[in-house]
């Protein structure tokens, strides 16, 4: 009766949650790549009927994001079509296809171990796939979150979508890691990580991929697509369930005034407004952070920084604590002055890191060497 009248916390939190998992994977497919990269070269290199350059390699590790540009261009178009639940569902299973397609390419059409370019062009339509999941719920998922939490606790649980993104990462980072790991006193070692190694550690994404797309059928859709597809007797169920029935007569109807299509012309706030929040979004891809996402243990490699997969580790738990800075402090100390210190931070780390590079002493390996700690 408690929550019938007050509404269930704990039930907030359980479908959160579960739209947070996508946030969670969008940070460790666009991560993954980071250790795998180096043993998936190895293996195409070996190709007989196609010569697999630098630039090719170049293009694998990133053809995630032209899924990515795909996935968003049709995130809106989605969720306004088929809603929010069967969107994520449908990001759910892109994700886990490409996890799946990624750990073993050959699938049905190629034989196994046996590099082509062929192979190449599958493993990359695969990892496009996962880029369109990765798209698809970098909009949604937040999207979902502020259409289900209360007005008084819809930022902090949205912000909590960022969190997952790099905690995603970090959880990559050390999966990665440990596959690594779990072979280093293998004489076999360089073989087998080109073989198989890469091959897990695109795989290992199935299990949150597979969770994900099976618990975002038990969520609700939320209330505001509900009113929008006229189902408002359902959308005050999901309403009492959150915010309790002393409210929830008031947050539908706040929705259903909200939900009329409201028209203004483009500049209506000037030009400047659009343009710095466009930008905002341009210089955060443009400061080079998906290179450090990729080639992380490459770069540390390259520095002469000990076991390069165990520095990526460091890395990513630097990440996730500063992030959980930004998410108690944003209130606080407000957007821009975090947008402008974590700005300069970005720019020192980006010197700091060339000038690291430009030193002399750094050996790098072949390219053939798997990232196994000195014995």
């Amino acid at each position: 009766m408690q929550n019938q009248t007050q509404g269930s916390k704990t039930y907030l939190f359980s479908i959160v949650l579960v739209a947070v998992l996508g946030g969670l994977l969008f940070g460790y497919d666009t991560a993954v790549i980071s250790g795998a990269e180096r043993g998936l070269q190895a293996f195409f290199e070996g190709a007989k009927d196609f010569t697999y350059t630098n630039v090719l390699h170049g293009f694998t590790s990133s053809s995630a994001l032209i899924g990515c540009i795909i996935g968003s261009a049709l995130s809106g178009l989605f969720a306004g079509k088929f809603g929010r639940k069967k969107s994520l569902f449908i990001a759910g299973i892109c994700f886990f296809l490409s996890a799946a397609g990624s750990y073993y390419p050959e699938f049905l059409f190629f034989p196994k171990g046996v590099a082509s370019k062929s192979l190449w062009v599958a493993f990359n339509l695969y990892r496009v796939l996962g880029g369109i999941g990765v798209g698809m719920a970098s909009a949604i998922c937040p999207m979902y979150i502020a259409e289900v939490a209360p007005a008084n606790k819809r930022g902090k649980l949205v912000s909590w979508n960022q969190f997952a993104i790099i905690f995603g990462q970090l959880v990559v980072y050390f999966v990665n890691f440990l596959i690594i790991q779990s072979h280093k006193n293998d004489p076999a070692v360089v073989e087998w990580t080109n073989q198989v190694g890469w091959r897990l550690m695109f795989g290992s994404e199935c299990v949150p991929a597979g969770l994900f797309a099976l618990l975002i059928l038990l969520v609700p859709e939320t209330p505001r697509y509900l009113v929008m597809s006229g189902q408002e007797s359902k959308a005050l169920d999901v309403l009492t369930r959150i915010n309790g029935s002393s409210v929830a007569s008031q947050v539908l109807s706040d929705i259903k005034s909200t939900v009329v299509e409201k028209k203004e012309k483009l500049l209506a706030y000037g030009f400047l407004v659009i343009f710095i929040g466009c930008m905002l979004s341009v210089f955060q891809q443009f400061v080079g952070i998906n290179a450090v996402l990729y080639f992380a243990p490459r770069i540390f490699e390259s520095m002469g920084m000990g076991n390069p997969m165990t520095q990526t580790v460091l890395m990513g738990i630097v990440n996730i604590s500063f992030t959980l800075v930004a998410i108690f402090t944003v209130e606080k100390l407000g957007r821009k002055p975090l947008l402008i210190t974590g700005s300069l931070g970005m720019a020192i780390g980006a010197i700091g890191v060339a000038l690291a590079d430009a030193l002399p002493g750094s050996s790098p390996r072949s390219s053939r060497t798997p990232y196994v700690a000195p014995q």
